[in-house]
């Protein structure tokens, strides 16, 4: 006699749709399917056009990722600051947001190989003497981004220095034009390309030398949960195949007159 299991409140037509759908998600696992955080407020990396659609370099870089590994993805804008704490609680699958790789990060995430160089920078009026040392800047007040490494690489170097945190780069450079803060510090590409190209910042210039590894990080990489060994490991073939075929190059040229690695 065959044994026919029973779930007491479960009309048979309902199961088979429920069971449906977990094969259908099952099946769309299997093949690639992905949600991706960005900052979305970080140009060039990734920004929103005048009609709402994200772009940037790391728009572009995720979208030829998955192109890559024939997957299909949504790529959403989350906040810096809670961009890890997303990534930790499934929001989504990966991170692809010009993060740094620093030891603090590996704890909490894992990342995939270097898709970029990072370098930090200090920028301040022009004439502004080049020494940036802690003890030079003591009692100077210093704009940075929230949750980034230049800011942690403050905290813990320019205790003496008065630090105001903003939740993006463009509200910092904002404070620097209207004199509320004496120095920023940040991506040196970011300001090459965005603020230093500005009107507003024909008075401004990076001072001091280039600031990069530690705290600051040694490049940047793309995070994923530390359990999810295979989206990892399908990242890492698919950045290897977009810088061998001229891809990642092409997207680059797009943004910047310079190689990024």
């Amino acid at each position: 006699m065959r044994f026919r299991p029973s779930l007491p409140g479960v009309h048979r037509r309902h199961l088979c749709l429920v069971l449906s759908s977990c094969l259908w998600m099952a099946a769309a696992n299997a093949q690639g399917s992905y949600r991706i955080a960005t900052e979305g407020s970080y140009p060039p990396w990734s920004f929103k056009d005048a009609q709402g659609a994200l772009q940037g370099w790391d728009v572009d870089i995720a979208q030829a990722l998955c192109e890559k590994m024939k997957a299909k993805c949504e790529i959403v804008a989350q906040d810096w600051d809670g961009i890890i704490p997303g990534l930790v609680a499934r929001k989504y699958d990966m991170i692809v947001a010009s993060m740094a790789i620093t030891p603090q990060r590996r704890e909490r995430v894992a990342f995939s190989s270097k898709y970029k160089e990072t370098v930090s920078r200090f920028v301040a009026r022009k004439g502004t003497p080049p020494d940036i040392s802690p003890r030079a800047l003591k009692g100077k007040t210093i704009g940075v981004q929230r949750g980034s490494v230049q800011a942690a690489y403050l905290a813990e170097n320019y205790k003496a220095s008065n630090l105001k945190f903003y939740d993006t780069p463009q509200a910092a450079e904002l404070d620097l034009v209207a004199g509320r803060v004496e120095y920023i510090l940040g991506n040196m590409v970011t300001y090459h390309v965005g603020f230093l190209k500005t009107s507003e910042a024909r008075d401004f210039a990076f001072t001091g030398p280039d600031l990069k590894g530690g705290i600051l990080g040694e490049g940047n990489g793309i995070a994923v949960r530390k359990d999810d060994g295979p989206t990892l490991a399908r990242i890492n073939a698919a950045l290897e195949a977009i810088r061998a075929d001229g891809t990642y190059d092409r997207i680059t040229a797009k943004y910047f007159p310079f190689k990024l690695m």
